[in-house]
Protein backbone atom coordinates (compact mmCIF):
# COMPACT_ATOMS: atom_id res chain seq x y z
CA UNK A 1 0.00 0.00 0.00
CA UNK A 2 1.16 3.71 -0.85
CA UNK A 3 1.26 6.34 1.13
CA UNK A 4 -0.77 9.35 0.91
CA UNK A 5 2.40 11.32 -0.95
CA UNK A 6 1.02 10.99 -4.29
CA UNK A 7 -0.05 14.01 -6.83
CA UNK A 8 -3.43 13.95 -7.17
CA UNK A 9 -4.23 18.09 -7.63
CA UNK A 10 -3.37 21.07 -8.66
CA UNK A 11 -3.82 21.96 -5.31
CA UNK A 12 -1.04 19.63 -3.62
CA UNK A 13 1.28 20.15 -6.69
CA UNK A 14 4.07 22.12 -5.15
CA UNK A 15 6.99 24.83 -6.76
CA UNK A 16 10.64 23.41 -7.37
CA UNK A 17 11.16 25.53 -4.29
CA UNK A 18 8.23 23.87 -2.30
CA UNK A 19 9.36 20.75 -3.03
CA UNK A 20 13.18 21.14 -2.14
CA UNK A 21 12.19 22.67 1.31
CA UNK A 22 9.38 20.10 2.02
CA UNK A 23 12.78 17.03 1.16
CA UNK A 24 14.72 19.01 3.46
CA UNK A 25 12.49 19.27 6.32
CA UNK A 26 11.16 15.53 5.86
CA UNK A 27 15.18 14.14 5.84
CA UNK A 28 15.84 16.76 9.06
CA UNK A 29 12.42 15.50 10.98
CA UNK A 30 13.77 12.13 10.45
CA UNK A 31 17.14 12.47 11.06
CA UNK A 32 17.92 14.67 13.53
CA UNK A 33 13.90 15.34 15.30
CA UNK A 34 12.85 11.76 15.63
CA UNK A 35 15.43 9.75 17.89
CA UNK A 36 14.61 12.95 20.35
CA UNK A 37 10.99 12.85 20.14
CA UNK A 38 10.47 10.24 23.41
CA UNK A 39 13.30 12.06 25.31
CA UNK A 40 11.62 15.58 24.57
CA UNK A 41 8.10 14.00 25.36
CA UNK A 42 8.75 12.69 28.27
CA UNK A 43 11.55 15.62 29.89
CA UNK A 44 8.99 18.20 28.71
CA UNK A 45 10.96 20.18 27.29
CA UNK A 46 12.83 20.78 23.36
CA UNK A 47 16.51 19.52 22.95
CA UNK A 48 18.60 22.96 23.25
CA UNK A 49 21.06 21.65 20.17
CA UNK A 50 17.97 20.99 18.25
CA UNK A 51 16.52 24.62 18.30
CA UNK A 52 20.24 25.37 16.82
CA UNK A 53 19.67 23.28 14.04
CA UNK A 54 16.03 25.30 13.12
CA UNK A 55 18.18 27.97 12.79
CA UNK A 56 21.15 26.81 10.84
CA UNK A 57 18.43 24.75 8.57
CA UNK A 58 16.84 28.16 7.63
CA UNK A 59 13.73 27.22 9.08
CA UNK A 60 13.04 29.98 11.46
CA UNK A 61 13.16 32.43 8.97
CA UNK A 62 11.63 30.89 5.60
CA UNK A 63 9.86 33.94 4.47
CA UNK A 64 11.59 36.54 6.24
CA UNK A 65 12.90 38.26 3.03
CA UNK A 66 16.44 38.17 2.23
CA UNK A 67 17.16 41.82 2.99
CA UNK A 68 16.94 40.87 6.54
CA UNK A 69 18.98 38.21 6.67
CA UNK A 70 16.22 35.51 5.89
CA UNK A 71 15.59 32.68 3.19
CA UNK A 72 13.37 34.68 0.96
CA UNK A 73 11.00 32.21 0.44
CA UNK A 74 6.46 32.09 0.67
CA UNK A 75 4.51 31.24 3.40
CA UNK A 76 3.48 28.11 1.48
CA UNK A 77 6.73 26.95 1.93
CA UNK A 78 6.32 27.93 5.43
CA UNK A 79 3.20 25.23 4.90
CA UNK A 80 4.43 22.30 3.46
CA UNK A 81 7.68 22.62 6.13
CA UNK A 82 5.49 22.99 9.22
CA UNK A 83 3.64 19.93 7.90
CA UNK A 84 6.24 17.87 7.45
CA UNK A 85 8.08 18.19 11.02
CA UNK A 86 4.72 17.89 12.44
CA UNK A 87 4.30 14.34 10.60
CA UNK A 88 7.67 13.51 13.25
CA UNK A 89 6.75 15.40 16.62
CA UNK A 90 4.12 18.22 16.68
CA UNK A 91 5.79 20.08 20.04
CA UNK A 92 8.72 20.45 16.89
CA UNK A 93 5.94 21.79 14.68
CA UNK A 94 4.50 24.24 16.60
CA UNK A 95 7.66 25.68 17.79
CA UNK A 96 8.77 26.73 14.20
CA UNK A 97 4.43 27.60 13.08
CA UNK A 98 4.63 30.60 15.92
CA UNK A 99 7.91 31.51 14.57
CA UNK A 100 6.92 31.65 10.79
CA UNK A 101 3.06 32.33 10.35
CA UNK A 102 2.97 34.58 13.65
CA UNK A 103 5.77 36.56 14.92
CA UNK A 104 7.80 36.80 11.66
CA UNK A 105 4.32 37.37 9.63
CA UNK A 106 3.81 40.63 12.25
CA UNK A 107 6.89 42.00 11.91
CA UNK A 108 6.75 41.56 8.09
CA UNK A 109 3.16 43.32 7.67
CA UNK A 110 3.19 45.87 10.37
CA UNK A 111 6.58 46.54 12.01
CA UNK A 112 8.03 49.77 10.94
CA UNK A 113 11.64 49.90 9.02
CA UNK A 114 13.27 50.06 12.39
CA UNK A 115 12.07 47.25 13.67
CA UNK A 116 12.63 45.51 11.04
CA UNK A 117 15.92 45.68 10.34
CA UNK A 118 16.87 45.29 14.20
CA UNK A 119 14.40 42.19 15.10
CA UNK A 120 14.27 40.14 11.74
CA UNK A 121 17.68 39.63 11.15
CA UNK A 122 17.83 38.10 14.59
CA UNK A 123 14.65 36.02 14.27
CA UNK A 124 15.81 34.62 11.47
CA UNK A 125 19.21 33.25 12.47
CA UNK A 126 18.87 33.17 16.38
CA UNK A 127 16.25 34.03 18.72
CA UNK A 128 12.87 32.76 18.93
CA UNK A 129 9.98 34.78 19.25
CA UNK A 130 7.09 34.88 20.92
CA UNK A 131 3.21 36.12 20.52
CA UNK A 132 1.50 36.71 23.60
CA UNK A 133 -2.26 37.71 23.69
CA UNK A 134 -3.96 35.53 25.58
CA UNK A 135 -5.23 36.24 29.18
CA UNK A 136 -6.63 34.22 32.18
CA UNK A 137 -9.95 36.33 31.13
CA UNK A 138 -9.92 36.56 28.02
CA UNK A 139 -9.20 33.39 25.41
CA UNK A 140 -11.62 33.50 22.51
CA UNK A 141 -12.67 36.87 23.98
CA UNK A 142 -9.34 37.93 23.10
CA UNK A 143 -10.21 41.46 23.40
CA UNK A 144 -11.25 41.39 26.86
CA UNK A 145 -7.67 41.74 28.05
CA UNK A 146 -6.32 43.24 31.04
CA UNK A 147 -2.51 44.28 30.07
CA UNK A 148 -2.26 48.03 30.24
CA UNK A 149 0.30 50.45 28.79
CA UNK A 150 0.57 53.35 30.45
CA UNK A 151 2.42 56.58 28.39
CA UNK A 152 5.07 57.88 30.18
CA UNK A 153 7.09 60.28 28.22
CA UNK A 154 8.84 58.27 25.32
CA UNK A 155 8.12 55.36 26.97
CA UNK A 156 4.98 52.98 27.60
CA UNK A 157 4.98 50.70 31.09
CA UNK A 158 3.45 47.49 30.64
CA UNK A 159 1.61 45.47 33.44
CA UNK A 160 -0.54 42.74 33.49
CA UNK A 161 -0.07 38.71 32.72
CA UNK A 162 0.11 36.52 29.76
CA UNK A 163 -1.09 33.19 29.85
CA UNK A 164 -0.69 29.85 27.20
CA UNK A 165 2.55 31.64 25.67
CA UNK A 166 3.78 28.74 23.13
CA UNK A 167 8.10 29.52 22.78
CA UNK A 168 7.91 31.23 25.94
CA UNK A 169 10.70 29.70 27.85
CA UNK A 170 12.78 29.60 24.55
CA UNK A 171 11.72 33.40 23.19
CA UNK A 172 13.81 36.46 23.41
CA UNK A 173 11.69 38.18 21.33
CA UNK A 174 7.82 38.85 22.58
CA UNK A 175 5.12 40.44 20.59
CA UNK A 176 2.94 41.34 23.53
CA UNK A 177 -0.86 42.90 23.00
CA UNK A 178 -1.94 45.13 25.53
CA UNK A 179 -4.45 48.41 26.22
CA UNK A 180 -3.14 51.41 25.89
CA UNK A 181 -6.37 53.32 26.24
CA UNK A 182 -8.90 51.28 27.96
CA UNK A 183 -11.93 53.65 27.90
CA UNK A 184 -11.63 53.23 24.09
CA UNK A 185 -12.12 49.16 24.59
CA UNK A 186 -10.31 47.21 21.91
CA UNK A 187 -9.47 50.01 19.72
CA UNK A 188 -6.90 51.27 22.70
CA UNK A 189 -5.06 47.81 22.18
CA UNK A 190 -1.46 47.90 21.27
CA UNK A 191 1.19 45.78 19.93
CA UNK A 192 4.74 45.89 21.70
CA UNK A 193 7.87 44.59 20.98
CA UNK A 194 9.72 43.33 24.26
CA UNK A 195 12.63 41.52 25.02
CA UNK A 196 13.54 39.05 27.62
CA UNK A 197 16.08 41.25 29.59
CA UNK A 198 14.13 44.13 29.90
CA UNK A 199 12.85 44.70 33.16
CA UNK A 200 10.02 43.74 35.47
CA UNK A 201 9.81 41.31 32.61
CA UNK A 202 9.84 37.42 33.50
CA UNK A 203 8.28 33.86 32.71
CA UNK A 204 6.27 32.17 35.10
CA UNK A 205 4.66 29.13 35.22
CA UNK A 206 5.36 26.02 33.21
CA UNK A 207 2.29 24.88 32.11
CA UNK A 208 2.40 20.43 33.09
CA UNK A 209 0.24 19.37 29.52
CA UNK A 210 -1.49 16.32 27.79
CA UNK A 211 0.25 16.86 24.58
CA UNK A 212 2.71 18.96 22.75
CA UNK A 213 5.07 18.28 26.18
CA UNK A 214 8.30 19.45 24.95
CA UNK A 215 6.67 22.79 23.45
CA UNK A 216 6.61 25.65 26.31
CA UNK A 217 3.54 26.91 27.21
CA UNK A 218 4.61 29.49 30.08
CA UNK A 219 2.74 32.39 31.64
CA UNK A 220 4.24 35.84 31.04
CA UNK A 221 4.15 38.73 33.86
CA UNK A 222 4.80 42.07 33.24
CA UNK A 223 5.38 44.55 36.45
CA UNK A 224 6.27 47.63 35.17
CA UNK A 225 8.00 47.10 32.10
CA UNK A 226 9.55 50.32 30.30
CA UNK A 227 9.05 49.90 26.39
CA UNK A 228 10.02 52.72 24.39
CA UNK A 229 7.53 53.95 21.96
CA UNK A 230 9.70 53.21 19.01
CA UNK A 231 8.60 49.25 20.07
CA UNK A 232 5.14 49.70 19.07
CA UNK A 233 4.41 47.19 16.38
CA UNK A 234 1.94 48.81 14.11
CA UNK A 235 0.09 51.72 15.10
CA UNK A 236 -0.80 53.11 18.55
CA UNK A 237 -4.23 51.65 18.97
CA UNK A 238 -4.53 49.09 16.51
CA UNK A 239 -3.25 45.76 17.84
CA UNK A 240 -6.42 44.46 17.56
CA UNK A 241 -5.73 44.67 13.46
CA UNK A 242 -2.24 43.42 13.65
CA UNK A 243 -3.87 40.44 16.67
CA UNK A 244 -6.66 39.41 13.84
CA UNK A 245 -5.15 39.12 10.84
CA UNK A 246 -2.15 37.50 12.05
CA UNK A 247 -4.37 35.06 13.84
CA UNK A 248 -5.58 34.56 10.34
CA UNK A 249 -2.86 33.52 9.27
CA UNK A 250 -1.81 31.21 12.33
CA UNK A 251 -4.75 29.36 11.79
CA UNK A 252 -3.28 27.85 8.28
CA UNK A 253 -0.04 27.03 10.12
CA UNK A 254 -2.20 25.16 12.74
CA UNK A 255 -3.65 23.14 10.13
CA UNK A 256 -0.46 22.37 8.94
CA UNK A 257 0.49 21.16 12.02
CA UNK A 258 -2.43 19.13 12.34
CA UNK A 259 -2.46 17.31 8.92
CA UNK A 260 1.09 16.14 9.88
CA UNK A 261 0.23 14.80 12.96
CA UNK A 262 -2.47 12.68 11.54
CA UNK A 263 -0.21 11.59 8.46
CA UNK A 264 2.28 10.46 11.11
CA UNK A 265 -0.25 8.79 12.85
CA UNK A 266 -1.61 6.98 9.35
CA UNK A 267 1.73 6.27 8.48
CA UNK A 268 2.54 4.10 11.34
CA UNK A 269 -0.81 2.71 11.14
CA UNK A 270 -0.08 1.87 7.75
CA UNK A 271 3.05 0.04 8.17
CA UNK A 272 1.84 -1.37 12.02
CA UNK A 273 -1.14 -3.08 9.98
CA UNK A 274 0.71 -4.82 7.52
CA UNK A 275 2.91 -6.33 9.97
CA UNK A 276 0.37 -7.31 12.91
CA UNK A 277 -1.00 -11.19 12.19
CA UNK A 278 -4.35 -12.44 13.46
CA UNK A 279 -6.21 -15.89 12.34
CA UNK A 280 -3.06 -16.58 10.15
CA UNK A 281 -2.79 -13.73 7.93
CA UNK A 282 -2.04 -9.74 8.56
CA UNK A 283 -4.86 -7.46 9.47
CA UNK A 284 -4.13 -5.09 7.10
CA UNK A 285 -5.92 -8.56 4.81
CA UNK A 286 -9.01 -7.56 6.48
CA UNK A 287 -12.17 -5.73 4.69
CA UNK A 288 -13.06 -4.00 7.64
CA UNK A 289 -9.36 -3.16 8.74
CA UNK A 290 -9.05 -1.79 4.79
CA UNK A 291 -12.03 0.25 5.14
CA UNK A 292 -10.55 2.42 8.13
CA UNK A 293 -7.73 2.74 6.30
CA UNK A 294 -9.40 4.72 3.13
CA UNK A 295 -11.67 6.69 5.74
CA UNK A 296 -8.05 7.66 7.00
CA UNK A 297 -6.63 8.19 4.00
CA UNK A 298 -9.63 10.25 2.66
CA UNK A 299 -9.73 12.46 5.68
CA UNK A 300 -6.43 13.49 5.66
CA UNK A 301 -6.00 14.24 2.05
CA UNK A 302 -9.46 16.46 2.12
CA UNK A 303 -7.41 18.35 5.28
CA UNK A 304 -4.55 18.83 3.30
CA UNK A 305 -6.93 20.54 -0.24
CA UNK A 306 -8.17 22.63 2.94
CA UNK A 307 -4.77 23.73 3.79
CA UNK A 308 -3.07 24.07 0.92
CA UNK A 309 -5.97 26.41 -0.44
CA UNK A 310 -5.93 28.52 2.24
CA UNK A 311 -2.01 28.71 1.99
CA UNK A 312 -2.42 29.33 -1.98
CA UNK A 313 -5.52 32.44 -1.39
CA UNK A 314 -3.36 33.97 1.02
CA UNK A 315 -0.48 33.97 -0.88
CA UNK A 316 -2.40 35.54 -4.26
CA UNK A 317 -3.52 38.62 -1.94
CA UNK A 318 -7.22 36.85 -1.62
CA UNK A 319 -9.45 37.13 0.71
CA UNK A 320 -8.83 33.70 2.89
CA UNK A 321 -10.50 34.18 6.62
CA UNK A 322 -13.49 31.64 5.74
CA UNK A 323 -10.83 29.34 4.02
CA UNK A 324 -8.53 29.55 6.90
CA UNK A 325 -11.20 29.02 9.88
CA UNK A 326 -12.22 25.97 7.86
CA UNK A 327 -8.91 24.60 7.31
CA UNK A 328 -8.45 24.98 10.95
CA UNK A 329 -11.46 23.35 12.22
CA UNK A 330 -11.34 20.67 9.56
CA UNK A 331 -7.77 19.35 9.97
CA UNK A 332 -8.11 19.61 13.71
CA UNK A 333 -10.95 17.23 13.48
CA UNK A 334 -9.14 14.58 11.20
CA UNK A 335 -5.99 14.78 13.36
CA UNK A 336 -7.85 13.89 16.31
CA UNK A 337 -10.22 11.11 14.49
CA UNK A 338 -7.08 9.40 12.40
CA UNK A 339 -4.72 9.25 15.23
CA UNK A 340 -7.27 7.77 17.62
CA UNK A 341 -8.23 5.28 14.83
CA UNK A 342 -4.31 4.31 14.80
CA UNK A 343 -4.43 3.83 18.46
CA UNK A 344 -7.23 1.56 18.01
CA UNK A 345 -5.36 -0.45 14.97
CA UNK A 346 -2.91 -0.44 16.95
CA UNK A 347 -4.86 -2.28 19.70
CA UNK A 348 -3.11 -3.07 22.98
CA UNK A 349 0.07 -1.62 21.63
CA UNK A 350 -1.32 1.55 20.64
CA UNK A 351 -1.99 2.79 24.09
CA UNK A 352 1.69 2.10 25.42
CA UNK A 353 4.45 4.62 25.08
CA UNK A 354 6.95 2.22 23.35
CA UNK A 355 4.82 2.68 20.13
CA UNK A 356 3.91 6.28 18.52
CA UNK A 357 0.51 6.41 18.07
CA UNK A 358 -0.23 7.15 21.14
CA UNK A 359 1.72 10.13 21.70
CA UNK A 360 -0.16 11.00 18.16
CA UNK A 361 -3.09 10.93 19.50
CA UNK A 362 -2.27 13.27 22.53
CA UNK A 363 -0.74 16.35 20.48
CA UNK A 364 -3.80 15.63 18.40
CA UNK A 365 -6.10 17.83 20.96
CA UNK A 366 -4.60 21.05 21.46
CA UNK A 367 -5.56 21.29 17.45
CA UNK A 368 -9.08 22.19 18.21
CA UNK A 369 -8.33 24.63 21.11
CA UNK A 370 -5.17 27.26 20.29
CA UNK A 371 -4.99 29.91 18.10
CA UNK A 372 -9.05 29.47 17.94
CA UNK A 373 -11.49 26.96 19.50
CA UNK A 374 -13.29 25.05 17.16
CA UNK A 375 -16.60 26.90 18.32
CA UNK A 376 -14.94 29.87 17.39
CA UNK A 377 -13.76 28.41 13.72
CA UNK A 378 -17.64 27.34 13.27
CA UNK A 379 -18.59 30.60 14.24
CA UNK A 380 -16.49 32.90 11.76
CA UNK A 381 -17.46 30.34 9.06
CA UNK A 382 -21.14 30.81 9.36
CA UNK A 383 -20.92 34.60 9.89
CA UNK A 384 -19.04 34.68 6.67
CA UNK A 385 -21.75 32.24 4.69
CA UNK A 386 -24.61 34.75 6.00
CA UNK A 387 -23.07 37.72 5.62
Amino acid sequence: METLEHKISPLTQLTEDEQMLKEAAADFAESAIKPLVHEMDEKAQLDPDLIKQFFEMGLMGIDIPEKYSGGGGTFMMSIVAIEQISRVDASAGVFMDVQNTLVNNAFTNYASEFLKEKYLPQLANEKVGAYCLSEAGSGSDAFALKASAKEDGDDFILNGAKLWITNAKEAEIFIVMANANPEAGYKGITAFVVEKGMEGFSISKKENKLGIRASSTCEILMDNVRVPKENILGELGKGYKVAIETLNEGRIGIGAQMIGVAQGAFDAALEYVQERKQFGKAISDFQGVQFQLARMATDIETARLLVYNAARMKEAGQNFLKEAAMAKFYSSEVAERVSSMAVDLYGGYGYVKEYPVEKFYRDSKIGKIYEGTTNMQLSTIAKLLLR
